[in-house]
């Protein structure tokens, strides 16, 4: 079976910098693909065939492999299969627990110093999610999602921490991703950062927190209509 979808076989190895490590490319790549569920709970992954679509030698595809599987997702059965995993909900809860504890400090942070500069550059990343949404672009669209929370901790000096965010947000990403399609789901995102930047710029904390709140509870929240209808993705 081929391990990735036709439309991104071509452009594997062409967008490999040979000049970097092969290993945290691949890695990148994989995990991008997983997320975006590209990539499908169950869809198998075979070490021979993306080392010959990548066109690398096995050690990095086993080393990407190998920190997929730290991340929880990617199984690995010996002797028989390397699969892509189901979405691991007690993970995914995990997850938001953290990111909501950290990020209410953040945007705490910000709003006792509200910046100027950073509510311009909030209201061009709103502006730009409200383009990818109605142009139906949901990948770029929760790229655009993940930049807006990203400038938050990067203006707070807390870089650090959000790569600690993202790489346990494997499994809340993807069930973002089946939430995403949602009728008003992209529009809820939009307004929810709105008010988010909106109450930053104000220098008003305690609606930054509350709004940030209600925001990063959507998808959990949605949590029965999505196992509703993927139930076959999701791991109880």
């Amino acid at each position: 079976m081929a391990p990735l979808p036709a439309q991104h076989r071509a452009a594997a190895a062409e967008r490999l910098d040979r000049s970097r490590q092969a290993a945290p490319q691949v890695y990148a790549r994989l995990r991008g693909l997983i997320t975006a569920l590209a990539l499908p709970p169950g869809a198998p992954l075979s070490r021979t065939a993306l080392a010959k679509e990548f066109g690398l030698s096995s050690t990095p595809i086993r080393d990407a492999l190998m920190r997929l599987t730290e991340e929880g997702l990617v199984e690995v059965f010996p002797q028989h299969a390397t699969l892509v995993s189901r979405i691991d909900l007690r993970q995914a809860g995990l997850a938001h627990f953290l990111r909501q504890a950290l990020e209410l400090e953040v945007v705490r942070m910000l709003a006792l110093h509200a910046d100027a500069a950073l509510s311009g550059d909030l209201d061009e990343m709103i502006a730009r999610q409200r383009r990818f949404a109605r142009e139906g672009d949901l990948e770029s669209f929760m790229a655009a999602d993940d930049d807006f929370h990203a400038r938050l901790y990067a203006a707070a000096d807390k870089q650090d921490l959000w790569m600690l965010v993202r790489s346990r947000s494997g499994h809340i990403d993807r069930l973002r991703r089946l939430h995403l399609p949602s009728p008003g789901r992209a529009q809820n995102i939009i307004r929810h950062h709105r008010l988010i930047a909106q109450a930053i710029g104000e220098g008003k904390p305690d609606e930054a927190q509350t709004h940030l709140r209600t925001h990063l509870s959507g998808t959990l929240g949605a949590l029965a209509a999505i196992r509703s209808r993927h139930r076959d993705y999701l791991k109880e």
